[in-house]
C-alpha cells in the first residue's frame, strides 16, 4: 500500500480511499466534502448541471448523462456523438445558434446555488486524461458581477499540453480578463502523469491565492494586485466552485485525432477554512 504524505496535514491516509482529514496543523479545519461514494447520479441538491454550448466556442454539447458518481469517484465522461443541435437556426451568427449539429457531448457541474465559500483550503483530488482537445477544469467564480469583474480562479485547467493555474480580474473592456496565469507542461512531469491521481490545492486568504499541484506551489497573487479597475475586489466575497470537462474551443486545441469517450475522474471535493 502507498501512502501519499502531505506535510502540513496531522492525519495522513491512503490517497485511494475516502477518509476525511479533519483538521490541519495550520488552524484548518474541515467544513465541507464530497466524496462521491453513492453510485449512480450526482447529488442535485449540491451540484447543478450547466446545459448545451455554453462558453468559449467549446465543441461540446453539457448534458447531465454525461456526470455519474462511480466506485467512488466522480465520472465526466466526454464523447464524440452526433446529434441535432436543438438551438440550430439558419442564417444565425450566434456560434450557439448556427452549428447544425452537436459533434461532441460532456457534463459541467457547479456548486452555484447551494454552496458558496469565502476564503479557505480546496483540495481536490482528480485525475485528467492530457490529450489533444481535452480542456479539463476545476475552477471558482464569485457570486457577485458579471464575468471577469466576479473574480475567476483556476484552481486546475489542462490544455495544449499545460498544466494551468490561473486568477482573473476585470478591465475596462467588458468580457475582457486580466489575467494572472502560470503553464506548466505536463512533459515536464513523470512519463504518463496523467494516468495518476493528483490532489489540486488552493489557499486563498484576505492577502493571496496560493495554487498548487502535490504540494508543488505553481502560482501566487497577492489580493492587492487583484482589484477591478473601479477598486473592487473581487476575491474578497463568496466563490462556487464548478468541474467541468470542455473540448476545442477557444483554448482546448483540435480534439480530431483523439480517441473517445474519455474521462475525467475526481475523487474527492473538500473545503477548510480556519
Amino acid at each position: 500500500m502507498i501512502f501519499l504524505i502531505i506535510s502540513s496535514l496531522l492525519t495522513i491516509g491512503n490517497p485511494g480511499d475516502s477518509s476525511q482529514v479533519k483538521e490541519s496543523a495550520d488552524g484548518y479545519q474541515l467544513v465541507w466534502s464530497e466524496e462521491f461514494d453513492k453510485n449512480g447520479a450526482v447529488d442535485t441538491t449540491v451540484w447543478q448541471f450547466e446545459k448545451g454550448f455554453v462558453r468559449n466556442n467549446e465543441l461540446q454539447w453539457y448534458q447531465p448523462q454525461n456526470a455519474w458518481c462511480e466506485n467512488g469517484k466522480l465520472i465526466i465522461e466526454a464523447r464524440r456523438e452526433t446529434k441535432p443541435n436543438p438551438r440550430y437556426k439558419e442564417g444565425s451568427n450566434d456560434w450557439r445558434e448556427k452549428r447544425k449539429e452537436i459533434d461532441y457531448t460532456s457534463a459541467s457541474i457547479n456548486t452555484r446555488h447551494s454552496k458558496t465559500w469565502q476564503y479557505g483550503r480546496f483540495e481536490i483530488r482528480a485525475k485528467i486524461i492530457a490529450k489533444p482537445g481535452l480542456w479539463p477544469a476545476i475552477w471558482t467564480l464569485g457570486v457577485s458581477g458579471e464575468w471577469p469583474w466576479n473574480g475567476e480562479i483556476d484552481i486546475m485547467e489542462y490544455y495544449k499540453g499545460d498544466i494551468l493555474a490561473n486568477v482573473a480580474t476585470g478591465t475596462n473592456q467588458r468580457w475582457n480578463a486580466k489575467w494572472f496565469s502560470t503553464h506548466k507542461p505536463v512533459s515536464s512531469f513523470k512519463p504518463n502523469w496523467d494516468q495518476d491521481f493528483h490532489i489540486w490545492r488552493m489557499d486563498w486568504d484576505a492577502n493571496s491565492i496560493k495554487l498548487f499541484v502535490d504540494d508543488l506551489l505553481l502560482n501566487e497573487v497577492k489580493l492587492t494586485d487583484a482589484n477591478n479597475p473601479d477598486g473592487s475586489n473581487p476575491f474578497k466575497q463568496p466563490h462556487y466552485l464548478l468541474l467541468n470537462l470542455a473540448i476545442g474551443g477557444d483554448n482546448g486545441g483540435d480534439p480530431s485525432k483523439t480517441e473517445f469517450p474519455s474521462r475525467y475522474e475526481v475523487d474527492y471535493v473538500r473545503v477548510y477554512q480556519k
